[in-house]
């Protein structure tokens, strides 16, 4: 099998920074054509606003978290390039929470951040996925590959991270059941879930928290951070015919942390 997404549609989300980011210049310089979609407009400017508009690049600002949003998203695809075979669902966010405080909605913000836009976009991309297979009378591999990026915190526990530990848990339950779902259909579900891995929101905390660096290097039995490309690879290999007998799986990309995992530090 190939692993080859050359001539292929993905929409990236979380895709102005970090993971998501570097996810959507690796599939871009593979052959992809990418939407680059995030709420942060400027940063999408920034970083795509030479390359925005000429062959396989675009960008979409939008806030998910809006039916409409999602919406527009799939329909400023298919009006640049005809169609959408592979989704990266790479927004999240990371925030502490105090697990003892019933006013703190921390947990209300990140299902609505992590896990709601990333079903509810799935299942509209998923459609349109289906209904491409109906008009192409000629098909008869694989339809579509979903990809959810998600976190170990959902199978560690660290009570500052309670609310993203169950936002990640959710979505990689998500991932299953939609797995589940769409394989009647060709189209495959699956998630990465790392770890010691520089998101943008690791780079942010490890600004603010110096210490919490030699605290993960030492309990990461590779000894290092990951750089954002190095799950890049990974994610192609699932948004690729290589992967095409793969379905409703977590594969975890962490340095053997999960292996060990006594990080005191709250940060992913």
């Amino acid at each position: 099998m190939s692993f080859s997404i050359s001539g292929k549609t993905a929409i990236v989300t979380g895709a102005s920074s970090g993971i998501g980011l570097a996810i959507g210049k690796q599939f871009a310089d593979a052959g992809a054509n990418v939407m680059f979609a995030d709420t942060q407009e400027a940063q999408l400017v920034a970083e795509l606003g030479e390359q925005a508009e000429e062959s396989n690049i675009r960008y979409f600002a939008g806030d998910l978290r809006e039916r409409l949003t999602i919406a527009n998203l799939l329909s400023a695809t298919i009006d640049a390039f005809d169609g959408v075979d592979i989704l990266v669902n790479g927004a999240r966010q990371m925030v502490a929470t105090d697990p003892l405080d019933p006013a703190d909605d921390t947990l209300d913000q990140l299902l609505m951040q992590s896990l709601l836009p990333a079903v509810r976009l799935s299942q509209q991309v998923a459609k349109r996925m289906i209904r491409q297979g109906e008009e192409d009378e000629d098909s008869s591999g694989p339809l579509g590959s979903i990809i959810n990026l998600s976190s170990i915190a959902a199978r560690r526990t660290h009570p500052e991270l309670m609310a993203y530990s169950v936002a990640s848990a959710a979505l990689d339950q998500a991932t299953r059941s939609l797995s589940v779902a769409l394989a009647p259909h060709k189209i495959r579900v699956n998630s990465i879930a790392f770890g010691s891995v520089m998101s943008a929101s690791m780079r942010t905390t490890l600004k603010d928290n110096r210490s919490y660096r030699h605290d993960i290097e030492a309990h990461t039995p590779l000894g290092r951070i990951a750089s954002p490309t190095e799950l890049t690879e990974t994610a192609q290999y699932l948004a690729s015919d290589a992967s095409g007998f793969m379905t409703g799986q977590v594969l975890t990309l962490d340095g053997g942390r999960t292996l060990l995992d006594p990080v005191a530090a709250p940060v992913h």
